[in-house]
């Protein structure tokens, strides 16, 4: 059947990760994209059911904004990419994540089944609309789950298309999915999924189960990696084991340590927890601010902006790290949205501003640390400018992924590569170090015992079995 709208690609080029919040949820920041490729016959459009076979249960769906080609592209470069945009449109890249196993990369048969390519239902003229502040939304059963806008993508559509031509002709219908932001997930069948691009009429696709799939062939499997990329949110990435270790040591311990190693500017100085009851163990997933620009903040302050895409974008295990500059004129976060966080799955807030609605925190069960109360909205001060980016915060570079510890003492960051050897010898530390305590208060004194010396290593050997 001939797609409503007259597409024909030849191809169908689709990009892993380009929207920052995508790029946050999954801990990985690509410095150039990547892509895979989605056969014609996966083509489908606004109506059409969404089938997975029987057996299978991690479909999802990834809101995205299709680029149709307009003429062939061969070469082109970054400056008159834009006038190979023959429309742009809502698309929904539909995948069925209990064959990836399969797939070793390509995709083929989790993303590239019939009818797994919706596009439309209207074609955009690129010279109507400005390319650089399309927003992109999705809804599940008229519940939306995704809202972000191209200005947060990684490689903009020059970019990718620049990018491809160099050794690949793009020929006239070809499309290129540009990424999807996060709140991509799984669906059953009877959801409907619907996406749009600005205000134009929505893509709709309902979700059917169908017969099996028969063989030969590769069977549905649900792996750990594959149920978390289907899911959506944060893919652990600090083993349980680790995490346990670190909930047991001190801070000032993991300084120590860290210091062994030659890293002497880890901890996030002048902080304070709203809870020093909790104790804080996750990953950073980064929000800056910049400083107040009316003009900017009118423009970038206001909807869903930077720091409400923090948050919507957060996931288990993750800590939200605002860079405010250590300016304390106004506040950084206030109760509603470390409310939102926590449910989301976040495992704590470090801002080295201030924090708004602050007694508050003393009720929620989420660690927070900052630099102390602010009654004062973040617009007297700040303007949220993106998520996902490296950060500087109470003194500190942190960057998406790090590990990140706190107690009553304070925050201290450790690079993910050490996280585990650190966690490791700083059990091993603390345990010599109670068995010292323990000499000390009995009224030993500390020569040849702190730091524990030689003479003192055997008996230190029996003590702790």
């Amino acid at each position: 059947m001939t797609h409503p709208l007259g597409l024909a690609p030849t191809k169908i080029i689709a990009v892993h990760l380009n929207f920052r919040s995508r790029a946050a949820e999954r801990g990985r920041f690509p410095e150039e994209p990547s892509y895979f490729l989605k056969p014609p016959s996966s083509l489908s459009w606004s109506g059409r059911d969404l089938v997975r076979p029987e057996g299978t249960e991690l479909s999802a769906f990834e809101g995205e904004i299709a680029i149709v080609i307009g003429k062939r592209a061969a070469r082109v470069g970054r400056d008159e990419a834009a006038e190979y945009i023959g429309g742009v449109a809502a698309a929904n890249d539909f995948g069925v994540h209990d064959l990836r196993y399969a797939d070793r990369g390509s995709n083929l048969r989790s993303k590239g089944a019939d009818g797994y390519t919706p596009v439309g239902p209207v074609l955009l003229d690129p010279r109507e609309v400005d390319l650089n502040d399309l927003r992109l939304r999705t809804w599940v059963n008229g519940e939306l789950v995704q809202d972000d806008n191209t200005g947060d993508l990684l490689f903009d559509f020059a970019y990718l298309i620049a990018d491809l031509s160099r050794n690949i002709t793009l020929e006239p219908g070809d499309i290129i999915l540009t990424g999807t932001p996060t709140g991509a997930t799984v669906v059953s069948p009877g959801d409907v999924v619907e996406v749009a691009v600005d205000d134009t009429e929505r893509l709709r696709n309902t979700v059917r189960e169908a017969e099996p799939l028969a063989k030969p062939g590769a069977r549905p499997k649900v792996t750990r990696e594959d149920k978390a990329a289907a899911v959506g949110g944060s893919v652990p990435a600090i083993k349980p084991e680790t995490e346990a270790a670190l909930r047991s040591v001190s801070t000032a311990t993991l300084s120590s340590q860290l210091r062994k190693r030659g890293l002497h500017h880890t901890f996030l100085t002048g902080l304070k927890p709203s809870r020093p009851d909790l104790r804080m163990v996750g990953t950073a997933h980064t929000l800056r601010f910049l400083p107040l620009r009316e003009d900017q903040f009118a423009e970038r302050g206001n909807g869903m902006n930077a720091q409400k895409r923090a948050v919507e974008s957060i996931g288990d295990g993750q800590i939200l790290v605002i860079d405010a500059r250590q300016d304390h004129g106004a506040g950084t976060l206030g109760d509603i949205l470390a409310l939102r966080a926590l449910k989301r799955g976040a495992a704590g807030v470090v801002t080295d501003g201030c924090l708004r609605d602050s007694p508050s925190f003393a009720d929620v069960d989420l660690p927070a640390y900052s630099a102390g109360p602010h009654a004062a909205v973040l617009g007297r001060k700040h303007v949220p400018w993106e998520v996902g980016v490296d950060v500087a915060c109470a003194g500190v570079l942190v960057r998406p992924g790090d590990v990140l510890v706190g107690d009553a003492e304070g925050v201290i960051l450790i690079p993910p590569s050490l996280v585990d050897e650190v966690a490791a010898d700083a059990v091993k530390m603390e345990r010599e170090e109670r068995f010292i305590l323990e000499r000390v208060a009995a009224g030993e004194g500390i020569d040849g015992l702190y730091p524990l010396g030689a003479a003192k290593r055997a008996e230190y050997e029996e003590w702790s079995g």
